[in-house]
């Protein structure tokens, strides 16, 4: 499977919309479930043949795709499905390759979940990216990952990648772990420990960012019959455990719903998210929460969200357990009458480009006043001005910012197609919304 990306050009124009929106739409699967599925049915690969429904056409899922292909794991794609393992080789082992090279491009989750997979073969395997992955933290998991006797080294002790994992099996034992960089770590650690020789006992040191991911990890884990128990500082998750499921279905992602929720509350109207209610498995489903704070009617159902605009005001909120949708409320916040504050949310600095920074320098460039703090942002609304913004070659920094082209003209974005990411058909179905 490879992302189909449409042809955009090296610069975006961006083109008010005449008046407010209506419109329902369908959006594709969440990246982040897709590629913990693919995680989950590799695990279980040698005894069940599982058929992913929904799932993400992205670079991210490619690059896992790709690399579980590497590691001798079947896959096959079907039209909108993906089935992964043959069900066929009960006894083999369970990473058939032996040495793997991996790439991943600059999928955080590829890396941190395939990391710690790998660790469960028989072999070396190396993992890398590009540049901008080489520069993102993965040396706590790395330390844990010893802890439980596993070769685990950055290639360039810098505790990033490029990784080498020297793996004879998981053995299990206790090990302990650090949150508040990221929360994939211990989402690694969680899904390939039911698979270890022996019970995993994995204790947590400090604060946990993003703990919605970490549910969500765990909830898919129980879905699939693996057994995972809550401790008072951490998690026990026996070993030698057998899950697997047939068939299971990706709803759509959150996250990129946050930026069709944020555009009637830019420019008005209402703007229904189809198949995403709010009992998903995904956190990022509360943006519609700090939407509701600062105005907008939001209706819950059985068959979707929908938000109206309404006049918008400032909020102060804390951001943590939704950090992914920090750039769309920072946008939204831009069009509200008076200040908002995002706080807790200091580990987005280490995301596909550094997020705070990156973002206070372009809404600044637009005309925006922003304090810009060790945590968070505060951002006070100015008139704004069309201009070219980067994007760092970070897809929400492309995604979020396009949404004040919608209401400001004269707006550009640089380097669209760094949607490919999460999202590639991303601006194209943006203009399918525009009012006739």
């Amino acid at each position: 499977m490879t992302a189909s990306l449409p042809d955009y050009p090296p610069d975006w124009p961006m083109l008010p919309f005449a008046g407010p929106v209506q419109a329902t739409v369908t959006l594709p699967g969440s990246k982040s479930i897709s590629n913990r599925a693919l995680v989950l049915a590799g695990l279980c690969h040698r005894t069940h043949r599982c058929t992913l429904s929904g799932l993400l056409h992205s670079e991210d899922t490619a690059v896992m795709l790709e690399s579980l292909r590497r590691l001798g794991i079947r896959v096959a794609v079907n039209g909108d499905q993906v089935v992964v393992g043959q069900a066929e080789a009960p006894t083999g082992p369970l990473i058939p390759a032996t040495q793997a090279d991996l790439f991943v491009a600059n999928s955080g989750t590829t890396m941190r979940f395939l990391t710690a997979f790998v660790a469960l073969g028989e072999g070396s395997y190396r993992l890398d990216g590009i540049a901008r992955m080489r520069e993102r933290p993965i040396g706590d998991l790395l330390h844990a990952l010893r802890q439980l006797g596993v070769h685990a080294i950055s290639e360039a002790g810098t505790d990033c990648p490029p990784v080498r994992i020297e793996a004879h099996g998981l053995a299990g034992g206790t090990v302990a772990i650090r949150g508040e960089v990221s929360s994939q770590f211990l989402s690694g650690l969680l899904m390939a420990a039911p698979l270890a020789q022996a019970d995993t006992t994995i204790e947590l040191i400090g604060e946990l960012v993003s703990q919605p991911y970490v549910d969500m990890t765990l909830a898919m884990m129980r879905q699939w019959g693996f057994r995972v128990e809550p401790t008072p500082r951490g998690y026990w998750v026996p070993g030698q455990q057998r899950g697997g499921l047939s068939a299971y279905t990706i709803e759509p992602d959150a996250s990129a719903a946050s930026y069709f929720w944020a555009i009637p509350a830019i420019v008005g109207g209402r703007l229904t998210v189809h198949g995403l209610t709010e009992h998903s498995l995904q956190g990022d489903v509360r943006f519609i929460d700090a939407l509701e704070q600062m105005g907008c009617r939001v209706e819950r159902c059985d068959a979707g969200i929908t938000v109206h605009g309404r006049p918008l005001q400032g909020i102060d909120i804390d951001m943590n357990a939704i950090s992914d949708t920090v750039m769309t409320l920072a946008v939204v916040a831009c069009f509200a009458q008076g200040s908002t504050t995002i706080r807790n949310v200091g580990h987005i600095r280490h995301k596909e480009t550094d997020r705070l920074s990156a973002l206070a320098t372009e809404l600044r460039r637009l005309g925006a006043e922003v304090v810009e703090r060790a945590d968070g942002l505060t951002i006070v609304p100015r008139p704004l001005r069309g201009t070219a913004v980067d994007t760092y070659n970070d897809h929400r920094m492309a995604m979020s910012l396009a949404l004040i082209g919608l209401r400001v003209p004269g707006m550009v974005i640089r380097h669209p197609a760094c949607v490919a990411k999460t999202y590639p058909h991303f601006f194209t179905d943006l203009e399918r919304l525009r009012p006739s």
